[in-house]
């Protein structure tokens, strides 16, 4: 595989960080190199680099009451940023494009679940993140509308939730990043209790970010062009995954205490991955609890 002409958006995250022990000699570009936003920062990037492959990760992410809060801004950049990659990639002659997407573009509720490729525009996002998960939904549009145009072979995949050692945590951090943060913060306090958002009733897919790039290695390597959904088939609770979290650290002296009067977001959003396991047969995903240990590990040492 010739890794000297992949370019890989959104490069200093979570997933870009999984990416490089698969791909180490590919171009990763940050915020910091490159503002996605404004075009002629898009142009200058391309012009620079001149990649046959992109992996665009980049994107605005943040928790519920962000998304709530600052919903136009979770729009147009988004928008924009997803339309001028796309846009130039196009331009620039790029041979493979692969769009990573979230499970927060799918219906709110569907009639049956895990919702199905096919099953993206049976209903409206969920309005906690609505702005967000609209703007995701076009690139899916615009990837769609510019095969179906101009014979290009353009792909995005739509992955469950994600966490990984290389998580954000802090204000806008996800979910289990969030958890394992308060849980080590109480550990080191000697607390006896954490504090969790709604009832804990939501069902959630979560998957380690190696998973996701191994997916996104194998689609380059084997010249896979499709689009399709990403997950593991572990569909659990936010409570069954605090409680699963407490009993793999050995932590079950730690109480839950959720505060119902904060949003839970989606009730459930799990999505079928029969196409990804006909596609890619290999595909192992990391079991909950052994993801837990390793992105536990690394927080804990934190707060040494």
């Amino acid at each position: 595989m010739n890794t000297s002409k992949i370019l890989i958006t959104g490069g200093s995250g979570m997933v870009g960080q999984s990416l490089k022990k698969l791909l180490p000699d590919a171009i990763y570009i940050s915020s910091k190199d490159y503002d996605l936003t404004n075009e002629s920062d898009v142009i200058s990037m391309f012009e620079k680099y001149k990649p046959n492959i992109v992996v665009h990760l980049a994107a605005k992410v943040g928790g519920i009451i962000d998304n709530i809060e600052k919903p136009y801004e979770y729009f147009v950049e988004n928008i924009r940023m997803n339309t001028y990659m796309v846009e130039h990639s196009y331009k620039n002659g790029v041979e493979q494009f692969i769009g990573i997407l979230s499970t927060c573009i799918y219906p709110d509720t569907v009639e049956s679940y895990p919702m199905k490729e096919e099953d993206l525009h049976l209903g409206p996002p969920t309005m906690t993140n609505f702005s967000y998960g609209y703007a995701k939904r076009c690139l899916a549009v615009q990837i769609d509308a510019l095969n179906k145009e101009y014979g290009t072979k353009y792909q995005y995949l739509t992955p469950c939730n994600l966490y990984g050692e290389h998580d954000k945590t802090g204000h806008n951090s996800h979910f289990v990043a969030a958890l394992l943060e308060k849980i080590s913060i109480a550990d080191k306090n000697k607390k006896d209790e954490i504090q969790l958002f709604g009832t804990g009733t939501p069902l959630r897919q979560f998957m380690h970010s190696d998973d996701l790039a191994w997916v996104i290695h194998e689609c380059i390597d084997k010249k896979i062009y499709e689009s399709f959904n990403v997950a593991t088939e572990e569909n659990l609770s936010i409570k069954q995954m605090a409680e699963m979290s407490l009993e793999t650290l050995n932590l079950t002296h730690i109480k839950l205490n959720f505060d119902i009067t904060k949003p839970d977001g989606q009730y459930r959003k799990d999505v079928s991955i029969d196409k990804l396991k006909h596609l890619l047969t290999d595909f192992k995903p990391l079991p909950f609890k052994e993801g837990i240990k390793r992105v536990y590990d690394k927080i804990s040492k934190r707060h040494d």
